[in-house]
């Protein structure tokens, strides 16, 4: 759809007195416009609408267009078809009643296209132009649409009109900018605004944490604090880029400024309330969490869904499904399709196959829920990791829409860890490299790379090494973060780089003697992409991002305090074993978030029981 513009001039305005109505009303008219005033549905207002029609005409009438205007709206927000009905009743509607429909439209999800359709069609008829209080609902249905496009000629628009500076036109261009991907556009508008209010720091901050670049986002609060006090989204944002940094020390002192600085509605507002529920399981804190939800005097199904989320990625699959059971005795709440995403999620990782089968046709046969991708990949990966490969297959083959590279991705570590055969797992690569084209990264390589390693193929290893050689395609590095006394340290495989490096390797050295009076050997088929001589992948193994990162941890622990680092890879076999050895030998607990799950190690064992 081409969006144009017309140079037409609005009508002549009427002629109207200070009362804004062009001459005082008539007693009949008063009378409507109180009846109006005093409408409390639909019923009402249609018997106020007929009264209307049978008494007033529009034409040259400001108080019958005023009328008009006053029921348009009630309708558009009650009934929306037949305020489309009483807008086509119109002889000459004003910028107001288009704008009141396209509102109505915007914020109905399944009229989003309406509203850019009324839109076009008062540019077409030219009669009357778009004014600043059109705009931000056109922008709002172009964003919910994702429809770059419409949303950039719309923006040429408010340019051409003269509104470029408007504040609530830019705060929503900001919003639609980030909604489409580009925030670069997003910010664009952000810097080039003279005039900024509190909702447009939060809708910047919240696009940068959209786009995970948390650490931005706190620097932008920082900078808006000095201009505006936060409100209850600005700390929704900014708890959000705490979850995603793992950052604790930071997510507990903004749950307390929301306790102490905001009034009582933020602090017990569901939508706050979800998102430090997210961020305490997400830091690795479950009895925070817990106590978050159920203090909340109000809950909704996004706050139980991140309760079953959280557990589930804890491998507390039980408490997951308590929390499921406690969510079907309520009177108030259904679950939803995302609901079932996360209690697939809790079987898939406690390896718990016959619930994962029942739940998945409870959603389908009790609930008439359609299974979306997202549930058959929890499935296809429960199925695939617990050994069925077989019934895994079977299901993507008859999945009514076109398995994605994830579910791709869940088979071919499911072959690797379940030794099938060569010549499968070659084809299930195969069919990785077919679903992401050019812009395949190193996973798929690496994980054939195990592939070949574990059936000793040290011929085939050295291909795909080579391979990704002359694809330039780089191994991901590992990078692991830990939160020492509120300052959050980076490392990097075999890093360096940080200011205490030779006190950490020397405790490395530490950690190796300990490894080694317990019988640790180590598994060299997590280090397929290095040279087979022994002293080599030894080395590399023991210089993984978690290990620098946890001996970092363990020199500077406060007793009592668990380790918690979060890796941006799923760990490895080796470093599990190492790493539950460890905390037997220095009597440590270590909550690790890699890219699949929470582990939690203690006195030798792993919350996931070794399955994950």
């Amino acid at each position: 759809m081409v969006l144009a513009i017309t140079q037409s001039q609005p009508p002549s305005p009427i002629a109207i007195d200070n009362n804004g109505y062009g001459g005082f009303p008539t007693a009949h008219q008063t009378r409507l416009l109180r009846f109006l005033n005093e409408c409390k549905d639909m019923s009402q207002l249609k018997q106020i609408h007929a009264r209307t029609l049978r008494t007033l005409s529009t034409s040259n009438n400001p108080h019958a267009l005023f009328l008009y205007s006053r029921i348009l709206h009630f309708s558009s927000l009650a009934d929306a078809d037949y305020a489309f009905r009483v807008f086509g009743q119109i002889e000459s509607p004003n910028s107001f009643m288009w704008n009141t429909l396209i509102r109505a439209c915007a914020r109905s999800a399944e009229r989003k296209e309406q509203a850019m359709f009324l839109y076009c069609k008062m540019l077409e008829e030219g009669v009357v132009l778009p004014d600043k209080y059109t705009f931000p609902f056109v922008l709002r249905a172009c964003a919910y649409l994702f429809n770059l496009s419409e949303g950039q000629q719309a923006h040429a628009h408010v340019l051409k009109l003269g509104f470029g500076s408007d504040v609530y036109i830019c705060n929503s261009l900001i919003h639609f900018y980030a909604s489409c991907g580009r925030l670069d556009l997003a910010q664009k508008v952000f810097d080039e605004m003279s005039e900024r209010t509190l909702v447009t720091w939060n809708a910047m901050i919240d696009a940068f944490v959209q786009f995970g670049e948390f650490e931005t986002a706190l620097r932008f609060f920082s900078e808006m604090q000095k201009m505006f006090e936060p409100d209850g989204y600005t700390m929704q944002s900014i708890i959000n880029a705490c979850a995603g940094l793992g950052t604790l020390t930071l997510g507990m002192w903004a749950h307390a400024y929301v306790l102490r600085m905001l009034d009582t509605a933020v602090a017990s507002d569901v939508l706050v309330g979800s998102s430090l529920i997210d961020m305490y399981f997400k830091c690795g804190s479950l009895e925070i969490a817990k106590q978050v939800f159920e203090r909340m005097p109000k809950r909704d199904i996004t706050m139980w869904n991140s309760m079953i989320f959280g557990f589930a990625m804890h491998g507390r699959a039980d408490a997951a499904l308590e929390c499921f059971s406690r969510l079907l005795m309520t009177e108030s709440f259904m679950p939803n399709s995302i609901t079932f995403v996360g209690v697939l999620s809790a079987c898939n990782h406690r390896g718990m196959i016959s619930e994962g089968r029942n739940y998945f046709e409870m959603m389908i046969n009790e609930y008439k829920i359609e299974p979306r991708l997202e549930h058959y990949g929890c499935l296809v990966d429960l199925l695939a990791r617990a050994g069925f490969i077989d019934e895994a297959l079977n299901l993507v083959t008859n999945m009514p829409m076109k398995p994605d590279v994830v579910i791709w991705r869940s088979l071919l570590d499911a072959c690797t860890k379940q030794e099938e055969s060569v010549e499968l797992s070659e084809e299930v690569a195969r069919q990785i490299l077919e679903s992401e084209g050019d812009t395949a990264s190193s996973g798929v390589y690496v994980l054939l790379s195990r592939v070949y390693a574990s059936a000793s193929r040290w011929d085939d290893v050295g291909l795909v090494r080579k391979l990704m050689t002359n694809e330039g395609i780089a191994k991901e590095p590992g990078c692991s973060l830990i939160e020492v006394d509120g300052i959050t340290h980076e490392f990097f495989a075999g890093d360096t780089s940080h200011p205490r490096s030779r006190e950490i390797y020397r405790f490395l050295d530490v950690i190796k003697d300990r490894l080694k009076v317990m019988g640790y050997l180590p598994d060299y088929s997590q280090a397929p992409l290095v040279n087979e001589q022994g002293d080599t992948k030894q080395h590399s193994l023991g210089l993984h991002s978690e290990r620098i990162a946890l001996a970092f941890g363990l020199l500077s622990k406060n007793p009592g305090v668990p380790v918690r680092i979060f890796k941006n890879l799923r760990v490895c076999n080796d470093c599990h074993k190492v790493f539950k050895l460890i905390s037997t030998a220095f009597d440590v607990e270590i909550i690790m978030r890699d890219r699949a799950r929470f582990h939690h190690f203690k006195h030798g064992t792993c919350s996931c029981m070794d399955y994950w």
